[in-house]
């Protein structure tokens, strides 16, 4: 009799495994390969959260050393990328909270010809916008983010930009799925009436 065929997927999922086993063995080159795996997600989400460039290499410095010295406490529950996911969005917090930080504040407000800007943007049915004008939307984008709290743009960048599903982000935040779901939309609520706000401006 034949053994089953595996998924690539399942056999990612083993070589990860390994890895982390040896990582908690203490064999630092495979936690090196891990962290090489996903440094480019976790500083992408403490990039969006904290905006500044050297407090975000800080944090998520911060939140691999935090990682590797609490790897034998890893239950294999979740998944790698879950777990450590979790420990950059606490370790974004901390860090709001030791600094006290206020959300980000442009030192202008939009205008009016930038108001014009971000309607064109969103009602441009050509498609993709040119580069220029996509430069112009992440900009703006940005901007309205930084109008609600950090919590709310946390839900909205994991699903609307980062592309994880209800369930990891339940997972990520330490929330059930239906409070995810019941947030993330009162976070939408919130984003669009800062675009309102903004238009009125």
């Amino acid at each position: 009799m034949s053994e089953p065929v595996r998924s690539p997927r399942s056999e990612s999922a083993d070589a990860e495994a390994e890895l982390v086993r040896r990582s908690q063995a203490g064999e630092w080159e495979a936690f090196e390969q891990l962290v090489r795996r996903y440094q480019p997600r976790v500083f992408s989400i403490v990039r969006r959260l904290l905006r500044r460039r050297e407090d975000v290499e800080d944090v998520a410095q911060q939140a691999f050393a935090k990682a590797y010295f609490s790897l034998r406490r890893f239950d294999f529950r979740s998944t790698f990328g879950t777990w450590l996911y979790r420990i950059a969005v606490n370790e974004s917090y901390d860090w709001l909270r030791k600094k006290r930080v206020r959300r980000l504040v442009y030192e202008a407000d939009l205008n009016d010809d930038q108001r014009r800007r971000l309607e064109q943007i969103a009602e441009d049915e050509r498609g993709e916008p040119a580069p220029s004008r996509r430069a112009e939307a992440s900009d703006l984008v940005a901007r309205l983010l930084d109008r609600i709290s950090p919590q709310d743009r946390l839900l909205l960048i994991l699903k609307e930009v980062e592309g994880f599903s209800v369930e990891e982000i339940a997972e990520i935040t330490d929330m059930n799925p239906n409070t995810v779901k019941v947030r993330m939309f009162r976070a939408r609520e919130r984003l669009a009436k800062a675009l309102e706000r903004m238009g009125r401006r």
